[in-house]
C-alpha cells in the first residue's frame, strides 16, 4: 500500500492507496475539490457536511447520466450490429444466388458450345458427302460434249 498527501477544500489529508494508483488518486480528489470548490462559489458557505452531500449527489447524477447514455448507446450499437448481420447474411445470400445463375449461364454456354461443335461436324460431315457425291457425280458424266 502507497501512501499519497492530497489537498481538499484547503486541507491536507493523508490517504493509503494500492501501488501504483498514486496519481490517479490525485487527480481524482483533483476532480471532487474543484467540484466541491465550484458549488461552494454558488452555494456559499452552507457548512461542510451540506456542501459534501450536494456535490456527491451531483457527482452521482453526473454519473447515472453517463450510465444511461453508455446503455442507450450499447442499444443503439447492438441494434447496428444485428443490421449488419441481417446485411451480411443478405449479401451472402445474393452472392450466392449469383454464383447459382453464373453456373447455370456457364452450363448453357458449355451446351451451347457442344451444340455448335457438333453442327460443325455434322456441317463438315455434309460437305464431304455433297463433295465426294459431287466428284462422283462429275466422273461419271465424264466429257458428254465431242467437238467436230
Amino acid at each position: 500500500m502507497a501512501n499519497v498527501n492530497i489537498k481538499f477544500n484547503n486541507k491536507d489529508y493523508l490517504l493509503s492507496c494500492d501501488d501504483g494508483q498514486e496519481e490517479s488518486l490525485k487527480k481524482l480528489t483533483e476532480f471532487l475539490d474543484n467540484k466541491y470548490t465550484e458549488l461552494k462559489g454558488k452555494l456559499g458557505n452552507i457548512g461542510e457536511n451540506k456542501l459534501l452531500l450536494i456535490t456527491t449527489i451531483q457527482l452521482i447524477d453526473d454519473y447515472f447520466d453517463l450510465k444511461k447514455r453508455v446503455s442507450s448507446q450499447k442499444r443503439n450499437l447492438d441494434n447496428l450490429s444485428k443490421k449488419f448481420l441481417e446485411l451480411k447474411s443478405l449479401a451472402i445470400k445474393y452472392k450466392d444466388n449469383k454464383d447459382k445463375e453464373m453456373e447455370e449461364l456457364n452450363n448453357e454456354i458449355e451446351s451451347f458450345k457442344k451444340t455448335i461443335d457438333e453442327n460443325n461436324s455434322l456441317y463438315e460431315s455434309m460437305l464431304d458427302r455433297t463433295t465426294k457425291s459431287l466428284e462422283k457425280i462429275i466422273e461419271n458424266t465424264g466429257p458428254t460434249s465431242k467437238i467436230q
